[in-house]
């Protein structure tokens, strides 16, 4: 079985290949995800996530969703996939990592 290490580092290379259809950059480097937690259950770990998104009128808010949700069908360690959507602190440019401020020019 993974440590809760190991398994945070495949569920964050998963999120890293989720992108904002209106932004070429990743989920994760866009600091959408706050916060990745785990349990552990009889056969392998639950996984809770909060997210927000870089709008609360993101037309692709549940497609975004989803696409997180199903990491969980990815990674054999994860039993369920919590995906919390939430708005406070709102996102905002300066949660974005550096190499995603430097992908969108904004460095």
């Amino acid at each position: 079985m993974l440590s809760e290490e190991e398994l945070l580092k495949k569920v964050i290379r998963h999120l890293e290949n989720i992108y904002d259809p209106e932004i070429p950059v990743n989920i994760y480097a866009l600091g959408l995800i706050y916060d990745i937690g785990f349990k552990p259950t009889q056969y392998g770990y639950n996984c809770y996530i909060n997210m927000t998104l870089t709008s609360s009128a993101c037309p692709v808010a549940e497609v975004l969703v989803q696409q997180v949700y199903n990491i969980s069908s990815l990674i054999d360690e994860l039993d369920i996939m919590f995906v919390n959507l939430v708005y406070e602190p709102p996102w905002n440019q300066e949660m974005m990592s550096y190499e995603a401020k430097l992908e969108l020019g904004l460095l």
